[in-house]
């Protein structure tokens, strides 16, 4: 399969498409667009964007947690600790009284301070610096596979659950009504968005995985009209975004993930003006 990829590159006409690492990057962003794209609807739909940005920003405890274990690869140690917050968070939403914003919020900011304490004091946070910005240039066959395996759970999950999903992203309560068990339902997608969040910050970067899980969602939300424009915008304008913004870092030597998301953050703000014309009655 890579060799085809490769030759299929060597071909094309652009200097950018002869260096294997930007033919390793072509191909990881467009299994990460709709790995994004999919899972960023039902978190922009469920106000969700500040729990992903927790999950995000808790890798570096991941990261410190597998530094004490004296493993060489922090990923399984980021996945667990993600996973185990994912469901803290949830626990603590069902059962204390504070505002889910209040949760995740003192949350984050313990795991946060908790990671940069352990980091900080062994020594070893500048080594893992480029986990804040990432690097989409450094992809790996493996890595790529890893990617790809993610993206099948992920579509084999909205396949099958994607109704009762969607019916809980909207209403909870009629999701209930309907016999939806709507707390384990809740609890797996936040699972499910911690591991998106956490295989992929080691590229993209914690400072910018929240913008690019939301940004193609939000832009689809303020210009499609039905449920099936909402994702397939969100899929158009993750691809683009992200393909663009992978060929603008090349020419503009800038890391690859800010730069997708400031050309996702443009697709927002075209899509948010677009939005207030139609709103206005300008545009028919």
């Amino acid at each position: 399969m890579f060799e085809l990829w490769y030759s299929f590159f060597e071909t094309l006409p652009f200097n950018w498409a002869q260096y294997r690492f930007m033919q390793h990057a072509f191909l990881a962003v467009i299994l990460i667009s709709p790995l994004f794209a999919l899972p960023g609807c039902l978190v922009v739909s469920k106000q969700m964007a500040f729990f992903s940005d927790a999950i995000g920003h808790a890798a570096l405890t991941g990261i410190a947690i597998g530094a004490i274990l004296g493993i060489s690869q922090p990923l399984p140690s980021m996945l667990l600790f993600a996973v185990i917050l994912s469901v803290v968070i949830q626990f603590l939403r069902r059962y204390t009284q504070a505002s889910i914003d209040t949760v995740i919020g003192l949350v984050m900011a313990a795991s946060v301070a908790l990671g940069v304490v352990i980091l900080s004091r062994r020594g070893g946070f500048n080594r893992y610096s480029r986990y804040l910005i990432g690097d989409l240039l450094s992809l790996s066959q493996s890595d790529i596979i890893a990617v790809a395996i993610v993206l099948l759970i992920v579509l084999a999950v909205w396949i099958f659950f994607f109704n009762n999903l969607f019916l809980i992203s909207f209403n909870s309560t009629i999701a209930r009504s309907r016999g939806v068990n709507v707390w384990w339902y809740e609890l797996f997608f936040s699972a499910l968005t911690a591991v998106i969040v956490t295989i992929s910050v080691q590229w993209i970067g914690i400072l910018v995985i929240n913008s690019l899980l939301i940004l193609p969602a939000a832009a689809s939300r303020n210009l499609s009209a039905s449920l099936r424009q909402f994702v397939l915008f969100s899929l158009a304008i993750s691809f683009v975004s992200g393909l663009s913004g992978l060929i603008l870092s090349y020419y503009w030597a800038t890391a690859s993930g800010a730069t997708i998301v400031l050309v996702a953050m443009a697709f927002y703000i075209v899509s948010f003006f677009f939005a207030r014309r139609v709103s206005s009655g300008t545009v028919s």
